[in-house]
C-alpha cells in the first residue's frame, strides 16, 4: 500500500494548488491513502470548516492538525462531528474533537495517530505516554497499519520519539516547522521516518508569510501583522510504501514540487 503524506497546508495558495495537483499525484504514483496536516490551512492561521472541506475534496483522507487547530472556535463543532479530521491527542477529552481515526478500508484497517511535541510549546501530555495509549488502541481495534504525524518544534524530539515509536508503527512524519529535512528513511524496526514533510505553501516565504514582515517581526520585536505571500507553490511531503500483511515500511519517496 502506497500512503502519502504531505505537510501543513498554508492558505489560500497552498489550497488551490494542493486541488489543482493532488488528484494527478495520487494517480501518478498509484496512491492509496493520503494525510494532509491542515492547521494552517485557513487564511490568517488555523483552520475553518471551508479549507478543511477544501483539502478533503482534493483527495486527502484525514485531516491533521498541530497547534493552531483550536485557533478558530466556530471550528470545534466540525472537529467533533468529522471523526477523520483530527487534533492532536494528548490535548486531552477534554479539548473538542479526537486525536486518533481508525479508516477502515476493508482489506486494512489504518489507524492515524496526530500527536503535539512539549519543547519550545505548551505544557500538554508527555507524547511519549500519548503514543502508547493510543498504540494499544489501535492494536485493539486490529489496525495492521498505524501512521503518526508529530506536530513538533525540536528536532531531537520528533527523533527520540520516533526511534519509540520504531517497530511500532508504520510510518512516523514530523510537521510544524515548514520545512522539509533530508533524513527521510526506514529505521530498523521497520518504521518509515522523516523529521519535517515540509509545507504546502509559498516557496518564497518564511513559514508560508512575507518574507520581509517576517524580518520586520524579528528585527524590531513589534507587532506585525502577517500577510501570507504568494507566487510559486512548494507540495512538500513523502510517500512510504507499506506491507498491508506486517505494517512495516518496504520503500519510501520524498515529495518536492514546485507549481
Amino acid at each position: 500500500m502506497k500512503i502519502l503524506c504531505l505537510g501543513d497546508v498554508v492558505s489560500k495558495l497552498g489550497r488551490e494548488t494542493l486541488q489543482k495537483v493532488l488528484p494527478k499525484i495520487r494517480q501518478e504514483k498509484g496512491i492509496d491513502f493520503c494525510i494532509c496536516n491542515g492547521e494552517n490551512s485557513a487564511d490568517g492561521n488555523g483552520i475553518i470548516k471551508q479549507t478543511a472541506d477544501q483539502i478533503f475534496n482534493s483527495g486527502a483522507d484525514v485531516i491533521t492538525g498541530g497547534n493552531h487547530t483550536f485557533r478558530r472556535k466556530e471550528f470545534y463543532e466540525y472537529l467533533e462531528q468529522n471523526k477523520f479530521c483530527l487534533r492532536p491527542a494528548n490535548y486531552g477529552e477534554a479539548a473538542p474533537g479526537k486525536g486518533m481515526c481508525i479508516y477502515d478500508m476493508g482489506r486494512v484497517k489504518i489507524a492515524v495517530i496526530n500527536l503535539m511535541g512539549v519543547v519550545f510549546s505548551e505544557a500538554i501530555e508527555n507524547p511519549f505516554d500519548t503514543l502508547d495509549r493510543c498504540i494499544e488502541n489501535a492494536k485493539d481495534e486490529n489496525c495492521k497499519l498505524i501512521l503518526v504525524d508529530f506536530h513538533a518544534e525540536a528536532t531531537a524530539e520528533k527523533k527520540a520519539l520516533g526511534y519509540y515509536a520504531d517497530g511500532r508503527v508504520s510510518a512516523f512524519f514530523g510537521t510544524h516547522t515548514h520545512t522539509q529535512t533530508n533524513d527521510l528513511q526506514i529505521f530498523e524496526g521497520g518504521t518509515g521516518y522523516i523529521t519535517d514533510l515540509g509545507m504546502c505553501g509559498a516557496k518564497h516565504s518564511v513559514l508560508g508569510i512575507k518574507p520581509y514582515l517576517a524580518i520586520e517581526k524579528q528585527k524590531y520585536h513589534l507587532p506585525v501583522r502577517f500577510e501570507n505571500a504568494e507566487g510559486e507553490c512548494l507540495i512538500n511531503g513523502a510517500v512510504f510504501e507499506v506491507d498491508e500483511q506486517t505494517g512495516k515500511c518496504t520503500g519510501t519517496e520524498l515529495v518536492n514540487i514546485t507549481v
